[in-house]
Formats: C-alpha cells, structure tokens, sequence
C-alpha cells in the first residue's frame, strides 16, 4: 500500500469501547419489542443465534486485521485477496455508504431521544447539530474521538447494569413465569415455525451486532494491533452478546412478552415497573448516550473508508489528504455534510436499509476473502490465526446467507439497487468525465500563450530563454513579449515623451525578438500605452485571456512604499492567471533544479514548472520537505514521521504529474529555521535553480511573494524561480484561513511535544 498512512493513537481500551458502545445503539432500545412479538421467550436465543454468527464473522476478523492493520476494514482485504477491481470498488462504497447514513439514523435517534426530556426539540436540526459536533471531534483527531467514547461508553455499561442488576433484584422485576408463562419457550406448533420465527428475529437484530467492525475500519490508528485488535474485537462482542441477552432475559421477564409484542418502548416499559419514576429517566438518558456512541463510530468508520477508498484511487484522491496532525479531513467533512443532508432532507427511513444489506455485503466479502489470502501469501506473518479454519469461513458465508434469506425484502431489494447504481456509476462514471472535461476544454479559451513582461534587455534575455524552455516542454505554446510605456502626465510634454519612451521600448523588443528567434521560440512583440506598467500588463491579461503563466523580472529586495508601487507586486496581487517572477544568476545551462515543497496550491505550480524545465533540458529535480526537529525520543515515532513527510512529497508529486518520474528524488531534512533548511539544500550541491511556490504572505503590501521566498532569493547561490498560482479570491481567502487554523493547531502541537520531549 503507497500513500500516507494514520497516526496509531488508539489504546486498548479505547478500542474495546470503539467495539462495544458502538455497537450497542438505538436497536436495543427499539426492537426488543418487536423481537419478543416475533419469537416470544425464544426471542433469547435468537439474540445468543446472532451472537454466535457474529464470532463466525469477527475471529475471521481478527486474523485478517492483524496481518493487515490498516485503514478500511473489509475492503482492504478484498482488495488484497481479488484486486482493486469492480468487488473492492463496490465493498467499500457499501460500507462507506453503510456507516455513512448509520451515523445520520443515530443523528435522528438522538433528537428523538433528547424529546423526552425537552418536548418541543426540533428533530432536524438537533440531528444535525450532533452530526457536526462529531465531524468537529473527528477533524480534531481520534485521540479526541476515542476518549470521547470511553467516557460515553462506560456511563452506557453502567447504565445497563444498573438495569439488568435492578431488574433482577426489585419484587416488580424479573419473574419466570412472566418469562415463561404457561411453561412454553417456543410459542408456534413445529419446529420450522419456530427456527423460521427465530432466524428472521436473527435478522432483524443481527444489525446490531457488527459494531465490531469499526475496530478493523481503524486497525491503522490502533497502537499494538497484534493484540488490540484481536481483544478488543472479541472482548467487546462478548460484552455486547452478555447485555443484549441479560437485558432482553429482564424485559420480557418483566413484562410478558404478549404486551411487549410491536413496541417500540420496551425497555422503557420494564424499567417503569421495577423502577417507577426515575427508571423511565434513566433509560431515556441511556438511549441518548447510545445513539451519541453510535454515531461516533460510524463516522469514524465512513471517513476511514472514504480515506482508504480515496488512497486507493477508487474514489477521488481528495479523500485521502491529511491534515498536519494526520486526520482524513477531507473525508471527514464530506461524510459529516452527508450525514446532516440525509438528516435535513427526511430520507432517513428508506435509507436505513442501506445500514443492514450494506452491511451484510460487506461482512460475507470480508470473511471470504480470508481463503483467497491464505493461499494468495502462506508465508505472511499472521500474528493471530484462525482456529478451525476453513470451517470458520463458511460459518461466516452461511451466517450472511442465512440473515440476507431471512431480511426484510425492502433491506434485500434497496441493497441490489444500490449495487446495480454503483456499479453503473464505475462503468459509466470515467466516461462521463472524460467527455464533460472535453466538452469544458473546447468550451474554455485555450491557454497557450506565455507572456513576457519586458523593462530590460539582460532581464528580458533570461526571460526569452525561460520561456523557450516552457514552450519546447508544451505543445503549441508561443510567446507574447510584452513593452509598456508610461502614458505622459500632462500635455505639454507629451509628444516629446511618448516619442522618446517609444523608441527606447521598439529598440528593447527587436533586440528581444532577434534573440528569441535565435533560441527557437515563437514570439511576437507588442507596445503598450498606460499610467502604470502594471495597468498595461493587467490590460493586455483582460484582453486576451489565453495566457497561461507571465513571467516577469525579479525587481530587487523592495520595502514599504517602493514595493507596494513596484509593477511586479501590483501585477501579483491581481493577475487572474499564473505568475512566475525569475531571479537570474546565470541561468544558461540547467541540469540540477530543487524545488521547496509546503503544503501551498503555489508549490504544486512550483513542481509543474520545475518538471517542465527538467523535460525541456534534462535536468535532475529534488523535491525538498523541511520539518521541525523532534523532541520526541521515540525512534519508532520519528520513523514514522519521516515516512509520512516522503509520502506527502510522493502525493503531491503525483497530483501534479501523475506519477513519480524516475529522475526526481525525494528528500525529507529536518531544520529548525525553514529559510536556512531551504538555502543549506541548495548550497549542499550545484543547484542551477531553486523553484520557489509563494507563502501566504504574498498578498500582504509588506512583502513580494513571502519573508521566506523573499530571504531565499537574495540569498540562494543560483538562480530562483518564484510563482504564484492564480485562485479566485473567495477561494484563495478560504483556504488561508483554514491553513492558518492549521499552523495554529500544528504550532500546539510541536509545543507539546517538545513538553513532552523536556
């Protein structure tokens, strides 16, 4: 597996609570009535029934979570065992989707739940308020996600026992002939009837058994996965098996199950008769904690998956990008924005069938997929194995079949359509694409044309032979060199300037055109007449609209008034189209170029220009990430760190060109001072050129492109390419803002680890 992997953060306990609070959720509350009126006092064993289908599932989980302990659960094994073809696209989608309106239903659960005690709560709103609070936590970071549910989920175990400890104990409690009332487990005639009444309890319930999933959807975040995983699975599924048996045994031995029978209160209903008065209080309270643990981790879930599907190229490569503190927060935000729309729009009942055929699909994929890997690689370190294999696979296989054979057939029916879109979505979506991106492209002026601003005839040169680098690298690329004159100030002395200003910028561009033509570029000259130089570059920009990156001279280090008036930072700031201002020290000959890479959009056109000049001369490119020096002791840990600071410099390479080429090199240095880190790189060997992406700094009138980018060109021992991608300003405004939450959040972070490290 290539790409950015998770930080391991979660502790064994964390992980048991993962499993068991998330697994215990709204259906306990909601369906324990309904299981009593389709089996009666057998509704019991179906609960132990699907307990027992559901160790099928999970030991298989186990071996496969440990041999592979990453992000995305079943469909990383499907992926290993059959490919990433149509069956893995279609494993995690399922499971994605699945998790995905989980957390909406649990969202909507909440709200209802909360009713009890303020009546008059708006039901969408309260759900998607909740939805988000959890986005927010899962952006933050799973530490934050996993002690939230240690804490929720030890309140929802105490709350449970209280009722099964209360209900076992009070005179108006758990009777034996309230459970078995005339002496009848069974309460059909024949056998069939009553396997037949059982297994279908099975599958309506079996749903709430596959919160143990989440442990292996976020196997990558889990510290010591050999044994966490493993435990925390079957701990958690045996906990939750003991609750729901101890819990139904208490209800239907409080309230015979005829009165049960279809009711949606049922817990409620005992506890109000062991327990009047602050019984009803507690249950309601213990169903808000439930629906909130839920949703915690069916969110956790989805954005996993979502993470893992994007890193795998199946869904868009977005889903995959992580924040400075390594959290999937992009998946994050889409899966929260899903969730609150499901809400918002009232699709929640048809939705819900997604949680239980999707779940299904996935569950019989995962633990089949186990044979195809044991013969696939004998030899992998599995650090738990299976026992009884195969027999434990086919248990699994059989488990699913059975439950699917016994589901609602709106559940059956939703999951095939679902199957039959998304397949049609990966057939059919590529072409779409590809068509609407040519339709847009021959509908889009084309962007071939690059435009030198010229002042000066050396700095006018090194332009020209910049330019003919572009253009021998891009098909059908010309140039346009550019020559503005300052339109005169008063009348009286106007014809003798503009004569004079003229004849000086004519001789400039036939001296510049001649030495174009003598580097093979394709070029034509043009003259310009306005009040600024800036006003005449940015006129020619709004008339032609085809250019696709100006290049313009480096005007010198500037300060306060002579650089907010320089016609370089006027054309910077307003440009609607890519910039690239060049710093020349002999730039003839270019075989080694590096090229800082941050986390900017303006460093991604730092490496597409930087390629481009590499295709043209056949030069060496070194993609350079600078990070702070660690005060973390941990030799793992730092491992780790430099690992995922490579990954991001293959990510972002691979946006930009697609792939890694075989003559780029990745370097990862660590330097207090990025400036210095920056600079002690390009005085390491003989750079020939350093390509620089702008900071955030360069819309500010104090700087050019940045104090970085700035102090690196006056100082670096070669020539500096500086750009600027070109944003609308909504956009460029937006995403300034989140990464200065971002370098916040990353400033607390280094701070504490160097506490931690002192």
């Amino acid at each position: 597996m290539s790409g950015r992997r998770l930080r391991r953060q979660l502790g064994l306990p964390q992980v048991i609570m993962l499993g068991a609070a998330g697994t215990i959720a709204a259906e306990i509350f909601v369906l324990t009535g309904h299981a009593a009126g389709m089996a009666g006092p057998a509704a019991i064993l179906a609960l132990l029934i699907g307990g027992v289908l559901s160790y099928a599932v999970a030991i298989n989980y186990c071996e496969l979570g440990t041999a592979f302990p990453e992000a995305g659960g079943a469909m990383s094994y499907v992926r290993e065992a059959y490919g990433t073809g149509l069956l893995h696209y279609l494993t995690g989608s399922m499971d994605c989707l699945s998790s995905t309106f989980y957390a909406a239903l649990s969202g909507v659960g909440f709200a209802y739940s909360l009713r009890v005690f303020l009546p008059g709560l708006p039901i969408v709103p309260t759900a998607i308020a909740i939805i988000l609070v959890f986005t927010v936590l899962n952006i933050l970071g799973v530490t934050k996600v996993g002690n939230a549910q240690i804490i929720l989920g030890g309140l929802l175990l105490v709350g449970f026992g209280w009722y099964i400890i209360a209900g076992f104990a009070s005179p108006h409690g758990f009777a034996w002939d309230v459970f078995i009332p005339e002496g009848r487990f069974f309460v059909f005639d024949g056998l069939w009837r009553n396997l037949a009444a059982m297994l279908a309890t099975v599958a309506l319930l079996y749903n709430a058994y596959v919160g143990f999933e989440v442990i292996v959807d976020d196997a990558e975040e889990i510290k010591n996965p050999d044994r966490a995983i493993p435990v925390g699975i079957l701990t958690s599924l045996t906990l939750v098996t003991v609750i729901y048996m101890t819990v139904s045994l208490v209800t239907q031995g409080t309230v015979p199950w005829q009165e049960l029978a279809g009711s949606e209160t049922a817990l409620t209903d005992a506890a109000a008769r062991f327990a009047p008065g602050i019984g009803v209080a507690i249950m309601a309270v213990l169903g808000i904690i439930a629906t909130i643990t839920t949703i915690n981790s069916a969110m956790l879930s989805a954005t996993r998956e979502a993470f893992t599907l994007g890193r795998d190229r199946v869904w868009p490569r977005a889903f995959s990008r992580l924040s400075r503190f390594r959290t999937p927060y992009v998946a994050v935000i889409v899966v929260g924005a899903v969730s609150a729309l499901v809400a918002l729009i009232g699709l929640v009942d048809l939705l819900s069938y997604i949680s239980s055929s999707g779940y299904l699909f996935v569950l019989f994929w995962g633990s089949l997929s186990l044979i195809r890997l044991r013969k696939l690689h004998p030899d992998l370190k599995r650090p738990f194995k299976v026992p009884f294999y195969p027999w434990t696979v086919y248990a699994a296989g059989v488990a699913c079949v059975l439950i699917i054979a016994f589901a609602d057939w709106r559940a059956i029916l939703f999951g095939a359509v679902l199957l039959v879109l998304l397949t049609l979505l990966r057939i059919l979506g590529p072409k779409v694409s590809t068509w609407t991106a040519s339709v847009l492209k021959s509908a889009e002026p084309a962007r071939d044309r690059l435009l030198i601003a010229a002042a000066h005839p050396q700095t006018a040169q090194a332009l020209v032979r910049l330019a003919a680098i572009f253009a021998e690298a891009s098909e059908d690329t010309y140039a346009c060199v550019l020559s503005v004159y300052k339109a005169p100030s008063s009348r009286r002395r106007g014809p003798q300037v503009v004569r004079q200003a003229k004849d000086q910028q004519k001789a400039l561009l036939a001296e510049v055109s001649t030495y174009a033509l003598q580097n093979n570029l394709a070029v034509y000259t043009k003259l310009r007449s306005a009040r600024t130089i800036a006003e005449g570059i940015l006129a020619e920009l709004r008339n032609r609209n085809n250019v696709k990156l100006l290049l313009a001279g480096w005007p010198g280090p500037l300060k306060g008034e002579a650089l907010a008036e320089n016609p370089v930072k006027a054309v910077l700031q307003r440009a609607p189209t890519n910039v690239a201002v060049l710093l020349d020290r002999g730039l003839n000959d270019v075989r080694q170029i590096l090229v800082p890479i941050g986390g900017s959009t303006h460093a991604r056109l730092a490496v597409r220009l930087a390629y481009e000049i590499a295709l043209a001369k056949g030069a060496q490119v070194t993609a350079l990430r600078l990070v702070r020096p660690s005060a973390r002791a941990d030799q793992d840990e730092l491992q780790e760190e430099l690992e995922d600071k490579t990954a991001l410099l293959t990510e972002v390479i691979e946006e930009v060109l697609g792939q890694v080429p075989p003559w780029v090199s990745l370097r990862v240095r660590e330097s207090a001072s990025l400036p210095e880190g920056i600079l002690a790189e390009a005085r390491s060997e003989p750079y020939d050129l350093v390509v620089l992406g702008a900071s955030e700094e360069w819309s500010l009138s104090t700087r050019l492109f940045g104090s970085v980018d700035d102090w690196v060109a006056e100082q670096a021992p070669c020539s500096v390419l500086l750009c600027r991608r070109y944003e609308p300003v909504a956009v460029s405004w937006l995403r300034r803002q989140i990464k200065a939450i971002e370098d916040e959040e990353d400033y607390v972070v280094a701070e504490e680890a160097e506490g931690n490290g002192r």
